[in-house]
């Protein structure tokens, strides 16, 4: 089973603040979300994935990483200990359960699956109850990174609204993540477990995934040809999203109405991470099947 991108977990100290960062990026987003284990998100939501902004807000809810337990919110919490940043990645299934006991097999996650629900603020305002069940990944070889899949349990009307998946820059779904690395083939094993999908070498780097579903790891010179300016760093982490959008010419009036600097570099619209918050964005016009 190949899997599709899910969602993308922006980590932030101020959720209020990188919310009016990211409407100024042209994204729509939805009202504040509150987790029962003390963050709380907003999404910017696409045809079918979503960037996730997350904060911790209640530290005294955090519960602790135990033997055979993964701690969302705690892992969380020690990421910005370092930066802001993307801290998780997360693919879509519809048995996070199954995810869970394959994952433990495979020795990329010994975790057992973590069931949730919280209360989700609709158009209209008023709630709905959705539940998500996620099943988690690590790698030693990537340390400070979560990887996992995520399940959601209540009927898709309840979160998928049109009202929140129009937005000013033209969005329409995010296609590709790109991973920097010092050595991207140390992860392969590791993302083809994860993913269910054999990695491709490409220069520089390796690439998994079908075209608009793809995770992209890349060496310090490709990162610095495709992302100018942005250090790879030298241990493995997210560095940028490749976002589909509808019109580029919108996407560039809308930035530059909001005073959000970006390069234009052929056919790509690039926005640095210092204005989203730690992650790079690439926009591009979607491409035709």
């Amino acid at each position: 089973m190949r899997r599709r991108l899910d969602h993308f977990v922006i980590c932030v100290h101020d959720l209020a603040q990188a919310a009016t960062a990211w409407q100024k990026l042209g994204f729509a987003l939805t009202p504040t979300g509150v987790h029962p284990f003390g963050t709380s998100n907003r999404l910017a939501m696409l045809e079918n994935n979503f960037f996730e902004l997350l904060a911790v807000t209640d530290a005294a809810a955090v519960p602790p990483a135990t033997s055979g337990h993964f701690s969302f919110a705690a892992h969380n919490r020690e990421f910005l200990e370092n930066a802001e940043g993307m801290s998780m990645l997360v693919l879509h299934t519809n048995d996070a359960h199954g995810d869970a006991a394959r994952f433990r097999s495979r020795g990329i996650g010994a975790y057992a699956p973590f069931d949730f629900g919280r209360d989700a603020v609709l158009p209209g305002g008023t709630t709905a109850r959705v539940a998500f069940s996620l099943a988690f990944a690590t790698d030693p070889a990537m340390p400070g990174l979560a990887f996992f899949t995520c399940q959601q349990r209540h009927p898709p009307n309840l979160f998928w609204k049109p009202e929140y998946q129009r937005h000013p820059n033209a969005a329409l779904r995010v296609t590709e993540v790109v991973m920097s690395a010092p050595e991207p083939m140390k992860h392969r094993a590791f993302l083809e477990h994860f993913a269910e999908d054999t990695a491709e070498p490409i220069p520089d780097g390796l690439t998994i995934g079908q075209r608009g579903d793809r995770i992209t790891v890349l060496g310090p010179a490709e990162i610095a040809r495709r992302l100018p300016g942005i250090d790879g760093g030298a241990a493995p982490r997210f560095c940028a999203a490749r976002i589909a959008v509808g019109d580029l010419n919108a996407t560039a009036r809308i930035l530059k109405g909001n005073g959000v600097p970006f390069e234009i570099t052929g056919a790509v619209l690039l926005v640095p991470p210092t204005t989203s918050h730690g992650l790079a964005l690439e926009f591009a016009e979607q491409e035709m099947n």
